[in-house]
């Protein structure tokens, strides 16, 4: 048998009204076993059992950046992650369901400590930035984003 076992994994791509989005520095301290630089990200988890999508969404950007004004969400883009998850000796792949935010204005951020700094970016700089995490199919989305 050669089948793998995933994970759905929920992200917010968080957008302003200038049509800039919302990326977070990774705070490496809080990463087991990483020695890379710290890169940009966005927020997002994984779902608790008998959550909702909207319900992790709103969870996850409340602990992540403080702001529990979400006004809509549209879905983006699912994409098969590079990343796997260790456990119980083995591992499970990881599948991201990218979801746009909108947020109601003027938008507060407040980092929780798994991140040190927050960013508004253009949506060609966020592709660039978001490379080292992402693969290619939603980068590309994201370069070509239009609000």
């Amino acid at each position: 048998m050669n089948e793998d076992l995933f994970q759905l994994g929920i992200k917010a791509l968080i957008v302003n009204s200038d049509g800039h989005i919302l990326l977070l520095k990774v705070n490496k301290e809080m990463l087991k076993g990483f020695s890379g630089d710290p890169y940009w990200d966005i927020p997002g988890g994984r779902i608790h059992r008998e959550s909702t999508i909207e319900e992790t969404l709103e969870r996850e950007v409340e602990e992540e950046t403080g702001i529990t004004n979400i006004v809509s969400t549209a879905p983006l883009v699912m994409v098969l992650s590079n990343i796997r998850i260790p456990r119980d000796g083995t591992d499970t792949g990881l599948i991201l369901s990218v979801y746009i935010c909108r947020v109601e204005e003027p938008i507060s951020v407040t980092l929780s400590n798994e991140h040190t700094e927050f960013r508004w970016f253009a949506p060609k700089e966020a592709s660039a930035l978001l490379q080292v995490k992402y693969p290619k199919e939603f980068t590309e989305k994201i370069a070509v984003f239009k609000t």
